[in-house]
């Protein structure tokens, strides 16, 4: 609601103001986290500071708009499946999607517990490192947090080692832009050319992975959002009327067209008789791409891909198609069904000038990798 003043701040703001942060205010965003294009917002959409024409990405296009805009140098957005780096990649900056319970989720409202990170975006990879320095490590108040050494992330940005880096095959077929591959690949040349190592690997569950997380993150909202029932706290609607008449009216104003579809997916995956066909079967899949990814770094450093199968698309191209929307997040969602940290890296445009993003995954907690192969590219932009 407009007039809405939260009680506390998110363990990750309170550090950052500790740290001296200076907090500008709220960005807009998709509603519930719910949303590629940031066109699902209660505020309406965010437009592309490159060209208004175009989104910015979600859900967290406003973080990123603000940044790209260079309202401030830094922002947090939240990740559930790409909601940072799809718009760190339409907007041309570094997006870090870190390792699951590596920062607290505490003052976070929920969307799908078991893959929700408060993520930074900023124009630069020093920044970046910073943030999350500044914001990553154990807090009592989020129990899936995790406690863990974390270096000094913007002093050891150099580094003369030479990182075995896997090509993902997957990423690089029928959907992806011809423009993207070809940058994607020129990245891959740059860190070739660096001494670095890069191989063909193959992760073939991830095939799997739109499928298997529209069905989890989908129920665990459809758990996640029944708090807002108009009873506890929030918005209410029909206050005089019976109790069930009550609960719909408000779930009815209360809920967008996208967070209600999802809402809707996620409760049928989790009804009697359907549990066993879609919900496990999804959590048994989510388990068969965290084997492969495990497997796969026990061979190589870092994982490369694109971010995004195209560079930012026109506002209303995709609303009224979920599916095309969906599939967005095609090559950033396995990370996040995994836990796994990510991070895109602006590399070169398109021909007409949006801007193209590189992913790159590492292994849990190994953010310093991440880290580093970006700065390294940050030099040939």
């Amino acid at each position: 609601m407009d007039s809405y003043v939260p009680p506390y701040d998110a363990t990750a703001v309170t550090r950052l103001i500790d740290a001296g942060a200076v907090i500008i205010g709220k960005t807009n965003m998709d509603e519930f986290a719910m949303g590629s294009s940031n066109e699902t917002s209660y505020y309406g959409p965010v437009k592309n500071p490159f060209d208004h024409t175009l989104t910015p990405g979600g859900s967290s296009g406003g973080s990123a708009a603000a940044v790209a805009q260079k309202i401030v140098p830094i922002a947090l957005g939240s990740e559930t499946g790409g909601s940072v780096r799809q718009p760190a990649a339409f907007c041309g900056l570094f997006g870090l999607k870190p390792s699951y319970g590596s920062v607290s989720r505490y003052g976070l409202v929920a969307h799908a517990s078991s893959t929700d990170q408060i993520s930074p975006l900023a124009s630069n990879v020093r920044d970046l490192a910073l943030v999350y320095k500044t914001a990553c490590g154990r807090d009592p108040n989020d129990s899936t947090s995790v406690a863990f050494d974390h270096p000094d992330y913007p002093g050891l940005l150099e580094t003369n080692g030479k990182l075995r880096i896997g090509i993902q095959k997957e990423c690089f077929a029928e959907g992806l832009d011809s423009e993207i591959d070809k940058v994607v690949r020129d990245a891959i040349k740059a860190l070739e050319h660096d001494g670095h190592t890069c191989v063909d690997i193959s992760l073939p569950s991830t095939e799997y992975a739109i499928a298997c997380y529209y069905i989890i993150t989908p129920a665990e909202a459809s758990a996640n959002l029944a708090r807002f029932d108009g009873v506890r706290y929030g918005l209410r609607v029909g206050s005089d009327e019976s109790l069930d008449d009550m609960y719909s009216k408000t779930r009815s104003v209360g809920f967008g067209r996208e967070v209600k579809r999802r809402i809707m997916l996620g409760t049928y995956a989790l009804s009697s008789g359907y549990y066993d066909a879609y919900y496990l079967k999804a959590s048994k899949v989510r388990e068969l791409i965290r084997r492969e990814y495990e497997d796969a770094f026990s061979k190589v450093d870092l994982i490369v891909s694109p971010t995004t199968p195209t560079a930012a698309f026109r506002l209303g191209e995709k609303i009224d198609d979920p599916l095309a929307m969906y599939l967005s997040d095609i090559y950033t969602i396995p990370a996040s069904l995994t836990g796994c940290p990510a991070i895109s890296v602006p590399f070169s445009r398109m021909s007409d000038g949006r801007p193209v993003g590189v992913q790159f995954t590492a292994s849990y907690f190994d953010e310093l990798s991440l880290f580093q192969i970006a700065h390294i590219l940050e030099h040939w932009i």
